[in-house]
């Protein structure tokens, strides 16, 4: 998991460049989720240790007809997912433990959440059984402890139905009827980030503009109005800057919470240098058609302890990542940090113009003088304060000397297949007859032109 820093931004007059906080690595973050806990595929523990570190086989249980209670399962998900849909609060809550007024309060929050995203389709899948002899002693030999997979598709934001993982816990009555008993069993088997969506939390406000969707907490309306306004300049930004154009939304997460989604604000160079993590959304999870999965998009996660220095700027850097997000997960770190930094400081409505040429001249004097090659993946955040006007230096390069189209398509090509170093040297040198090892040299010889 990437550390953050800080880089020096261009200066926005003749002044002096002032130091400002930086983004850290924000794609890494959702890819680490989903593979940590699911290596190997979507299958998750399968039994539970006992006390001398041996396997504990599954829990024996009463004879239960499989299919019967895949299907009554499936029938209460798919009522929960139409009750959503329709607006109906009675039928989302008419198969919880009415027994169990904490998982009621927690589902009706749940309910009305959900309801002001605005889902233009939402279904919930069964994945995979698992065994804990525990859970099985509390609630009775029918617990059916499942993992789920979510999938939605936010009306006006995602331009195709992604999927997210929660954990419930079933039982059996003896009508027959099947309830949901629990929402938090799982979680701690889950993949990191799942069932911690926005909609997972407290009482929440969504607040929407055109391609653009913000999530605070429930009551902050004039944060959720500064956030839309901000996040509505950034996408005309990116949409204008980034070549080809973009037509995707931009997902801003506010929340008090210090973890949502990937974003991990609990971690210390995370919580005092990050503002803001762009996360990954699958359209595929990892492990379901390919190990990686596959990217959809991003929704970008506003680390609370910095929220009051979120600005339009910063939006267009992290909706550039959320723009270059389908591409893949191999392109250089300098690539795509310096691509959102290039967009981040071009010229932007309602933003102060920077001083570029100044910030340019003084990337060439204070750290390409004295380094020796780009910023290399392994130290990129290690050296976060040199690592990003190197990274911008780099692709401002690309950009001015090959154009907008010619940078994109290296940008895509190495996303998607420069895994290994010669890789990415035979895309280098396809594209712009150079290696990264060439590249710099270039950076070189154009500084001292």
């Amino acid at each position: 998991m990437p550390d953050t820093g800080r880089h020096t931004a261009p200066p926005r007059s003749r002044h002096a460049a002032a130091r400002r906080f930086t983004r850290g690595w924000p794609l890494l973050l959702s890819l680490i989720l989903v593979l940590v806990a699911v290596a190997g595929g979507l299958a998750l523990h399968r039994s539970t240790e006992q006390a001398d570190g041996s396997d504990q086989a599954a829990p024996r249980t009463p004879d239960i007809d499989l299919a019967a209670r895949a299907a009554a399962v499936d029938q209460v998900l798919k009522k929960r997912a139409q009750a959503v849909l329709q607006s109906d609060q009675k039928a989302f809550l008419a198969d919880v433990d009415p027994g169990n007024k904490g998982l009621i309060a927690r589902q009706t929050t749940l309910y009305t959440n959900l309801r002001q995203f605005g889902f233009a389709r939402l279904a919930y899948q069964q994945l995979s059984q698992q065994y804990d002899d525990a859970i099985t002693r509390k609630y009775g030999p029918s617990t059916y402890l499942v993992a789920i997979a979510m999938t939605y598709q936010i009306r006006g934001i995602d331009t195709v139905p992604v999927r997210a993982m929660l954990g419930y816990t079933f039982t059996e009555k003896p009508t027959g009827r099947w309830l949901l008993v629990s929402d938090t069993d799982l979680d701690k088997r889950l993949p990191r980030g799942s069932h911690q969506e926005a909609w997972d939390t407290g009482e929440v406000l969504v607040k929407r503009a055109p391609r653009v969707l913000v999530v605070v907490e429930k009551g902050q309306d004039q944060l959720a109005t500064r956030l839309t306004g901000m996040a509505s300049s950034a996408v005309k930004a990116v949409t204008k800057s980034w070549p080809g154009g973009w037509n995707g939304s931009g997902v801003v997460i506010a929340l008090d919470d210090k973890i949502v989604r990937g974003a991990d604000y609990t971690v210390p160079k995370n919580a005092e240098d990050a503002i803001a993590m762009a996360t990954w959304v699958y359209r595929t999870l990892p492990g379901e058609a390919t190990g990686e999965g596959q990217r959809a998009d991003s929704y970008v996660v506003v680390n609370p302890h910095n929220r009051a220095k979120v600005d339009a700027r910063i939006l267009a850097h992290e909706f550039t990542h959320v723009a270059t997000a389908p591409y893949g997960a191999y392109a250089p770190r300098w690539m795509v940090e310096g691509a959102a930094t290039y967009v981040e400081y071009l010229p932007m409505d309602g933003a102060e113009d920077l001083a570029l040429d100044k910030f340019r001249q003084d990337v060439r004097t204070k750290y390409l003088a004295k380094a020796k090659s780009l910023p290399a993946d392994a130290v990129f955040f290690q050296q976060a304060g040199s690592s990003y006007p190197m990274a911008w230096l780099a692709v401002d390069y690309l950009f001015t000397r090959f154009g907008g189209t010619e940078v994109a398509t290296l940008y895509q090509e190495l996303a998607a297949l420069g895994s290994t170093q010669a890789e990415r040297d035979r895309i280098m040198l396809e594209h712009v007859g150079m290696t990264e090892a060439g590249l710099f040299q270039a950076l070189k010889a154009a500084a001292a032109a």
